[in-house]
């Protein structure tokens, strides 16, 4: 593969999945507010549904890693 590509598909992989992940963690932030002001007992459940997305990003650098490195 062209090394520019190779450059061009490692920077999709992981920025791709950083809109992802920002996108997903905007919404699950703003549900987890109003969750949590009416039942304060539902934090740390919140903090694991905000944790869950950057899954997407650590696979998407893992990825982008695999591709230049090959």
């Amino acid at each position: 593969m062209d090394e520019g590509m190779r450059f061009i598909a490692a920077a999709l992989a992981v920025g791709l999945g950083a809109i992802g992940t920002g996108w997903a963690q905007s919404r699950i932030g703003s549900a987890g507010a109003g969750a949590v002001a009416e039942k304060p007992e539902v934090t740390g459940t919140i903090f694991i549904l905000l944790a869950l997305p950057e899954t997407m990003v650590i696979l998407g650098f893992v990825i982008g890693a695999m591709i230049l490195f090959q």
